[in-house]
């Protein structure tokens, strides 16, 4: 009988944990979950790496995870500072035998598992867990991934299969007398507790038991997987999109565990485009994090994995407007709000604000994507850059790409009901001008100013301007 300590890191789950798994197979585990202050620090740009919101959440999803430990007979041992120090201490305090902990692929990570193997005399064991499907399964090799979403997802669905799901032993067993430990505090972390806007689309809590209520109330008590397709580009409440992305990120829920139960929904229910459309979104985040597997550290240059030659601003001004949301583009404007007042942002926004910044203010892609790190509930390392580096045309998409964002406003919000939702300043204002209010006349323009005492400022831009100079690029 061995006794394994199990790392957790992204994988803040019970269910369909191989790592977990196999060290009970084994014998005794220590659990084992470490808030590494490196986390906590300031990316390149000066923001929080962890902002409030995704803290937050993280540490309600440590908190779950605990309680499944105590209801399995254990508990989760959580500690702060840096892994390579603490564990190889945790070895010799509990004559630990090996170490199991699930892989990631980004340098950071990497780093990290290099120096906790290093500091050790003990076998270690990485598991993989991320993705739906395993890297050993699939039709190519790693370094051979291809370079385009179409072929990769075509490949897959032809010639692998996703795994069945990884069942923990019945009667596990665990490291006993460990010491007691507190589950730090955001103040501890040196953040402050932000509530989540009472308008966000969900009030979202952190946790593997949250993830499984979504999950069964997506698909089993609403019947909205059979919609997916339809409704997916959505921006107000709850249901336009699965929501399971927070949950994804830190790993609370296994995206085979997604996928199985859509099967089971599918043999059930009912088979549509929706239910093959979440399963293909799933495929894309696959994509995202072996390309990072592939290109390394590529994804976070600012040519990213084409080498592009781009001559990127870094104007701070620039960015706080954004950021601010203060570009006098009501239709960026809300959506920076809702991502600044709750810590989440529905895809058609974020391909949006990206593109924005990217294209329309040439500002280097990367200070928005590490204010998405920090801000985001649902940040995911290969995802986030991935998305950041697709829109800014330095990614897998070699096209000069580019969103009109007044056709984007005006098709996925015709009646301006999400601006208004998060601008109550411009609820005065006439549908046919929500998006574009500087256009109304002096007239027009004065009498919404006197009634809501209020003056929503100019765009930053000209965005017909921006446009041809983004053409130019070509």
């Amino acid at each position: 009988m061995k006794r394994t300590l199990v790392w957790f890191r992204n994988d803040l789950r019970i269910h369909d944990n191989e790592a977990l798994a196999s060290a009970f197979s084994e014998g005794e585990v220590l659990p084992v979950y470490i808030f590494d202050d490196r986390q906590f620090g300031e990316t390149s740009s000066g923001f929080k790496k962890t902002g409030a919101y995704r803290a937050q959440f993280l540490r309600e999803s440590v908190v779950n995870l605990n309680n499944s430990f105590q209801d399995l007979g254990g508990d989760l041992l959580v500690l702060r500072g840096l892994p390579e120090t603490i564990i190889p201490e945790l070895v010799a305090r509990y004559k630990i035998d090996q170490v199991y902990f699930h892989k990631e692929v980004t340098s950071e990570e990497v780093s990290v598992e290099q120096a906790v193997q290093k500091s050790l005399s003990i076998p270690t064991e990485s598991f993989w867990g991320s993705t739906l499907f395993h890297p050993s399964d699939l039709p190519f090799d790693a370094d051979n991934i291809p370079s385009v979403f179409t072929p990769f997802r075509k490949k897959l669905e032809k010639y692998s299969t996703v795994r069945a799901l990884i069942e923990l032993p019945e009667k596990p067993k665990f490291v006993e007398n460990i010491e007691e430990t507190g589950i730090p505090e955001l103040i501890d972390l040196g953040l402050t507790k932000k509530s989540i806007d009472k308008r966000s689309v969900l009030q979202f809590k952190g946790g593997e038991q949250e993830a499984l209520n979504r999950l069964r109330n997506y698909l089993w008590e609403t019947d909205n997987l059979a919609r997916y397709k339809f409704t997916r580009n959505g921006l107000l409440g709850a249901d336009y999109s699965s929501k399971f992305s927070p949950w994804l990120a830190n790993g609370t829920i296994s995206p085979r565990k997604i996928y199985h139960e859509i099967k089971a929904y599918e043999d059930q229910r009912t088979k549509n485009e929706s239910t093959y459309w979440l399963i293909f979104e799933l495929i894309w985040r696959d994509y995202f994090r072996l390309s990072a597997l592939r290109y390394g550290d590529r994804i976070f240059k600012a040519g990213g994995i084409q080498d592009k030659n781009r001559n990127w601003s870094t104007d701070r001004d620039l960015f706080d407007q954004w950021a601010n949301a203060e570009t006098g583009i009501p239709f960026i404007d809300a959506n920076m709000r809702e991502l600044n007042q709750t810590g989440f942002m529905s895809n058609r926004g974020r391909q949006n604000m990206a593109s924005f910044l990217a294209q329309n203010l040439n500002l280097d892609w990367r200070m928005g994507a590490e204010y998405f790190e920090s801000m985001l509930i649902d940040y995911d390392v290969c995802s986030n850059y991935g998305n950041w580096a697709y829109n800014a045309t330095v990614g897998h998409d070699p096209r000069n790409r580019f969103f009109n964002i007044i056709g984007q406003a005006k098709r996925y919000d015709a009646k301006g009901e999400f601006v208004k939702h998060w601008i109550p300043e411009l609820k005065s204002i006439p549908q046919e001008f929500i998006h574009e209010p500087h256009k109304m006349n002096v007239r027009q323009k004065d009498f919404f100013e006197e009634i809501d005492a209020v003056v929503y400022p100019s765009p930053m831009i000209d965005l017909e301007k921006s446009y041809e100079a983004i053409k130019a690029r070509e």
